[in-house]
């Protein structure tokens, strides 16, 4: 299990990131998820890893 927490903001940044941090489900800063780890996961973490927070649960 993977957590994810938004740790900046958003403002600034393409669509395209913007995009990925809503298709996780974070839409505050501090805001938390949890989730499996899958490829598919691993690819959108590295999109934005500017911008979260990860950590191994």
């Amino acid at each position: 299990m993977i957590k994810v927490t938004l740790v900046k903001s958003t403002i600034g940044e393409v669509e395209s990131v913007k995009a990925t941090i809503a298709s996780l489900g974070l839409k505050k800063i501090r805001s938390t998820r949890t989730f499996e780890d899958t490829p598919a996961l691993a690819g959108q973490l590295k999109k934005v890893a500017h911008l979260v927070k990860v950590e191994n649960v």
